[in-house]
C-alpha cells in the first residue's frame, strides 16, 4: 500500500540523519543552549534578514501553538481562527485546555479575511465575553490554499489598528515558499506578522519547529513557558542540528519544491480525467473530488485521507506529497487514476 495520507510518514532527509550520527557521541550543552541551536538561529536569521528576532526550537506543531498562544494571551483573552484552522480542528482542544477560547470563523477556502476578523470583534464587545486578542492563520492553510502578500498586509494593518497580535503557523512553510502562486519571500514575513513558526516536522526534519518572535516584547520569559508546559527538550541539540542542516545550501526550499512538484504531477493527471477539486490546488495538499466508484478502486492500492462527502456519488479526499515522495509512486497513482 502506497501512502499519500500526510507529509510526515517518512523519517528525515539523509544529510540530517548523517549529521546526527556524526554528532551522536559528542557531548552537547542541554536545553537548547548548545552550539548547534545557536548556529541554526543565525542561519534562520540570515534567511529572514532579521538579526534581532528571537528564535526558539520546539518539537511539534500542537506543542508550539499551545505554548505560543498560552504564553501571549491573558487568561480572559481568545484567539480568532478559521473554522478549519489546525488549532480549532486538529489539536484536541489544546488551546481551550490552557483556558483560551478559539473563536472559529466560517471560511470557504480556509483563509481568514479582515471582514471575518471584524465580525469576530463585533460579537465580542464587553467583559461578559472573552476578549479577542490574537489572529491565528496558517500558510499554507489546512486545506492547502495560500495567502497572498496583499491579503497578509490587509490583515496586518487591521491587527495593528485593533491592537491584535498576528501569529502565523508555518508548519508547511517549505511548500508555501516553493508554490508557484506564492509572492511572499521568507524575509518579508518580519514586516507582516508578529510571530512566525517555521515548520520542520512536515518539511524534511525528524521533528521540530522554529518559533520566531519579530515583536520582541512578546518573547519575554518564553523559556519559562516552554519549561512549564513540558516542552524544553534536554537534548535540544537534536532540534538545532536539524534546522542548521535545513537552512544550509537552500535545502529547505529544495525539499518544498520536490514536494510541490510531485503534487503538481498528480494534479494534472486528475484534471485531465475531468475531476474537480474542492479547494484550489496551491501547494502539496490536493483535495480532488472523485466519483465514489473511482475512490473505491484507488483506495485498494493507495492510502488517502477521507475529507468530505460531496453528494450521494462523490467524495473529496486529501492527497499529500512530501519531500520524500518517490516519482515511481506518483507514476503508479497517475496510472491508476487514468485507468479508474
Amino acid at each position: 500500500m502506497i501512502s499519500f495520507k500526510n507529509d510526515y510518514s517518512e523519517g528525515a532527509y539523509s544529510s540530517i540523519l548523517e549529521k546526527i550520527i556524526q554528532e551522536n557521541t559528542v557531548q552537547n550543552t542541554g536545553y537548547g543552549e548548545d552550539a548547534h541551536c545557536q548556529k541554526a538561529i543565525k542561519a534562520i536569521q540570515k534567511k529572514l534578514n532579521c538579526f534581532d528576532c528571537s528564535i526558539h526550537f520546539l518539537v511539534g506543531g500542537t506543542q508550539t501553538n499551545l505554548i505560543v498562544i498560552s504564553h501571549c494571551l491573558k487568561p480572559y483573552q481568545a484567539v480568532i481562527a478559521a473554522e478549519s484552522g489546525h488549532i480549532n480542528v486538529h489539536e484536541t482542544g489544546a488551546i481551550e485546555a490552557t483556558g483560551h477560547k478559539v473563536i472559529a470563523m466560517p471560511s470557504k477556502d480556509g483563509k481568514l479575511s479582515v471582514k471575518m476578523v471584524e465580525k469576530a470583534l463585533s460579537t465580542h464587545t464587553d467583559e461578559h465575553m472573552v476578549q479577542p486578542k490574537m489572529v491565528y492563520i496558517s500558510n499554507p492553510t489546512e486545506v492547502g490554499t495560500l495567502y497572498s502578500k496583499k491579503e497578509l498586509e490587509q490583515l496586518r494593518d487591521f491587527c495593528k489598528q485593533k491592537d491584535l497580535l498576528f501569529y502565523l503557523d508555518g508548519a508547511r512553510m517549505a511548500s508555501a515558499l516553493a508554490a508557484s502562486f506564492n509572492d511572499i519571500a521568507l524575509e518579508e514575513y518580519q514586516n507582516l506578522v508578529d510571530i512566525l513558526y517555521i515548520g520542520g516536522t512536515k518539511c524534511g526534519a525528524l521533528f521540530g519547529e522554529a518559533v520566531v518572535f519579530f515583536k520582541k516584547t512578546l518573547e519575554e520569559d518564553f523559556r519559562f513557558s516552554i519549561k512549564q508546559k513540558g516542552a524544553m527538550l534536554a537534548k535540544g541539540w537534536l532540534l538545532g542540528i536539524q534546522f542548521e542542516t535545513l537552512f544550509e545550501n537552500n535545502l529547505y526550499e529544495k525539499l518544498g519544491k520536490h514536494s510541490n512538484a510531485m503534487a503538481e504531477n498528480i494534479q494534472k493527471a486528475i484534471a485531465q480525467k475531468g475531476y474537480g477539486f474542492q479547494f484550489p490546488p496551491c501547494s502539496n495538499q490536493l483535495f480532488p473530488i472523485f466519483p465514489d466508484e473511482v475512490f473505491k478502486k484507488l483506495e485498494q492500492q493507495f492510502e488517502f485521507t477521507f475529507w468530505e462527502k460531496i453528494d450521494d456519488s462523490h467524495t473529496s479526499v486529501r492527497i499529500v506529497t512530501s519531500w520524500a515522495t518517490k516519482e515511481e509512486d506518483v507514476k503508479q497513482l497517475i496510472e491508476a487514476i487514468q485507468k479508474a
